[in-house]
């Protein structure tokens, strides 16, 4: 019986947090651990000449941030706000410089501990959104949650270049 605990224990603690999310009807998961917090929807200035799926910037506490629209960066017309859209800001380091993003998405869900034993690989075919933009799929309550790559979908060269000019221009 003992020796059932201590296993329970390690495969508790084979598994990661994520904020999952709606966007478009489908779940979809970011790793908590780049997730810097959630924002309302609101005061994005738009930015000329920006790839479509950039929606604009906003002030966070003084910093330029580029917003981008998760709907648009996977193919699809923008999002449309609604009373639950939110922007989810996003920490990632690059070559050794960090770069905060935020992302449009319908609906924040909840943050769940998922098993890294749940978690399946990322499938070559059939799916909606570019294979290298999925980390994983999780299967949660027998639905799939689609964990997100974010180093891959929030890659867009454009979004160094719109944070240095905003931040000359301020």
């Amino acid at each position: 019986m003992k020796h059932t605990k201590q296993d329970s224990g390690a495969a508790a603690s084979e598994s990661a947090q994520y904020l999952t999310f709606m966007l478009g009807g489908e779940a979809f998961g970011i790793g908590i651990m780049a997730v810097k917090e959630i924002i309302e929807f609101s005061g994005i200035t738009e930015v000329p000449m920006m790839p479509e799926s950039i929606r604009g910037v906003i002030n966070l506490r003084g910093a330029v941030v580029p917003v981008m629209d998760l709907a648009a960066r996977f193919g699809r017309p923008l999002a449309v706000p609604g009373k639950r859209t939110c922007i989810v800001i996003v920490e990632l380091e690059a070559d050794g410089e960090r770069q905060v993003t935020g992302v449009v998405v319908d609906a924040v869900s909840a943050v769940l501990d998922i098993a890294l034993a749940e978690i399946e690989p990322a499938p070559s075919f059939g799916t909606r959104i570019r294979g290298d933009f999925i980390g994983g799929m999780a299967k949660v309550n027998g639905k799939f949650v689609i964990l997100l790559n974010v180093a891959h979908v929030l890659a867009l060269d454009g979004l160094a270049t719109l944070v240095d000019s905003e931040a000359q221009a301020a």
